[in-house]
């Protein structure tokens, strides 16, 4: 697919950071855009940047919230996006919507393990099946599901459990993987594409306690500190000594520090995931420090999780997962 322009795109998690900068992106290309996430505010944010910078004149982008592990929210969402774009058909799908949390087994509760998995992974599947017949009936179609660089290599650092969402983003770039003899066989015009994003500049740390809280304020509330404390509490950390405004404290500068010290920026990832798409690859890593630990995993798996090993990449890098 070289050309957008025309195209019916539908975007998961439209709302902030590699979402969002797809749909800037897609309707900078003339392409219909119908995006979904939980925050209403986050979407009309990106809209209001789409219309800033000027759209194509019939262009329609829609908006709709939906919970990407819930069944009922995909399945309406699903079809607010056929009868406000008076479609059956649509050319694209990138499931992106994925929130971090749940890290450990042991010290995080079901409850937030299970939320950060049937997002990431639930959220792939889900989508892909409601808009599967959607694609097939259009006359060029491609999938384009988000894993991470989590997805070969299930760690963000030696003293950082990452268990939820590694286990989701290995179970995406399977599914997709597996999807190929599938398509192949029963609709051999729908290509597959799975992104495997290293650090990008995103709010995912800010969006995710917002997601575990069922809330969009910025300010954190009783559930999300309660919820930062045990993350720290399962990389080893006691905090019993700081106040909930430390806390509060700590998260904003952990946040803007992801952001500002981040490889690679959303918009960069964006460029990188549809120019991938024009060009048919099958996976699409998303930033030099995602080509070097894979490179490194492919290299000596064996040893993969040893702290010699984040020390290499380090040293190659200049940082390393949960540094």
């Amino acid at each position: 697919m070289q050309e957008f322009s025309g195209k019916i795109a539908v975007v998961t998690g439209g709302g902030s950071g590699m979402g969002r900068e797809l749909v800037r992106q897609l309707a900078a290309e003339g392409c219909n855009i119908a995006m979904c996430d939980v925050s209403a505010r986050g979407m009309a944010e990106t809209l209001r940047l789409c219309q800033e910078a000027g759209l194509p004149q019939g262009l329609r982008i829609t908006s709709h919230i939906a919970d990407v592990s819930s069944d009922a929210d995909v399945s309406r969402f699903r079809d607010e996006v056929t009868a406000q774009h008076a479609t059956d058909r649509i050319h694209l799908l990138f499931n992106n919507a994925g929130i971090s949390g749940g890290g450990s087994m042991i010290v995080n509760g079901r409850d937030e393990w299970e939320r950060t998995f049937n997002i990431c992974w639930g959220g792939v599947y889900l989508n892909t099946r409601a808009f599967l017949p959607l694609l097939r009936a259009a006359d060029e179609a491609h999938l384009v599901n988000t894993s991470s660089m989590n997805g070969f290599f299930a760690s963000v650092g030696p003293d950082t459990p990452h268990t939820a969402y590694s286990a989701a983003k290995f179970a995406v770039k399977g599914f997709t993987e597996a999807l190929i003899a599938d398509f192949r066989m029963n609709a051999p015009h729908i290509k597959v594409s799975v992104v495997m994003p290293g650090h990008i500049g995103t709010g995912i740390r800010v969006n995710s306690l917002k997601v575990h809280a069922n809330t969009d304020a910025d300010e954190m509330d009783a559930t999300q500190i309660a919820h930062t404390r045990a993350r720290l509490a399962s990389m080893g950390k006691d905090t019993s000594a700081l106040s909930d405004q430390e806390i509060q404290a700590m998260v904003a500068e952990r946040a803007r520090r992801f952001v500002t010290d981040a490889p690679t920026s959303a918009a960069d990832a964006a460029t990188i995931i549809l120019d991938g798409v024009k060009a048919d690859r099958l996976r699409i890593l998303v930033g030099a420090d995602a080509h070097l630990i894979d490179e490194m995993v492919r290299r000596d798996p064996d040893h993969a999780y040893e702290p010699e090993f984040y020390e290499r990449f380090a040293a190659e890098a200049g940082w390393y997962p949960g540094r």
